[in-house]
Parts: structure tokens; sequence; C-alpha cells
């Protein structure tokens, strides 16, 4: 009786081994299959569900802000721009925050996940520009007055 598990044909002399059989040290190298990666999850992509609100709420709002400003109605026509102006705002923060949480990014700015530190320069020429949009509706709404 032997104390573990041991290929004892082998130590035997005389005995052949067939095609496909395991050799001492694993299974034969042309009998492996080569493997292949297949993704199991589909493309993260923006559905329609998704970008069918963020657009009817952007055009609401960028509508709701150029009217009162292009045709400049009574006393009220800058209430309703900042309103515009703000819906306008809330559809642009609820796309890019929908864009990032399918994958996609701003260029200079890094993908979700890695550690990497974006680019202080792109963060900073996005602070510039919009800063300067906002001092222009800003400034063009209190022209309204």
């Amino acid at each position: 009786m032997e104390a573990g598990p041991r290929d004892t044909d082998q130590d035997v002399p005389g005995t052949q081994h067939g095609a496909g059989s395991l050799s001492p040290d694993g299974p034969d190298e042309h009998d492996v299959a080569p493997e292949v990666e297949v993704e199991l999850r589909p493309a993260r992509r923006l559905r329609i569900w998704q970008l069918a609100p963020i657009v009817g709420l952007a055009a609401a709002g960028s509508l709701m802000f150029a009217f009162p400003l292009a045709f400049e109605f009574g006393g009220g026509g800058a209430v309703v721009a900042m309103l515009g102006l703000l819906i306008s705002c809330c559809a642009a923060g609820w796309g890019m925050m929908a864009a990032r949480r399918v994958g996609y990014t701003w260029p200079g700015l890094t993908p979700r996940g890695p550690a990497e530190r974006p680019d202080w320069r792109a963060i900073a020429l996005y602070v510039a520009l919009c800063a300067a949009l906002v001092a222009l509706a800003v400034w063009r709404v209190a022209r309204l007055r």
C-alpha cells in the first residue's frame, strides 16, 4: 500500500502512455485549447430613456433663458431668464453625471476608477470657461433691468 496518490503505471517498465493522458507534470500541451476572453457585460452606453429627460430639460431651460433675453418681455423677464439658466445648468449637470457613470469623460480628465490625477490645466480651462459663461449670463440679465 502506498502513502499517497501516484501514477503507478509510470514506474512499471513496458507500459505505454496513450495520447491525451496526463504527463507527470500536467496535461499535454497539444491537447489544451487556446483561451479566449469574452466580455460578459454589454457595452455601457447612454440609453434613450436616460437622454430624453436631459435633452428635454436642456431645451426647455434654454428657451426660457433665450426668449426673455431676446424679446425683453416686461419686468418678469429677468426672473424667467434666470430660472431658464438654472434649469439648463441642472440638465447639463445631470447629463455629465450620467455620462460619467457610463464611463465617458471630458478631455483632460481621468476615467472613473483609476487613481491617476487629472490634468490641472484642463480643470483650470473648464473653470475659466464656466465662470465666463456665468458672468456673461448674469451681465445680460442685469442689463434687462
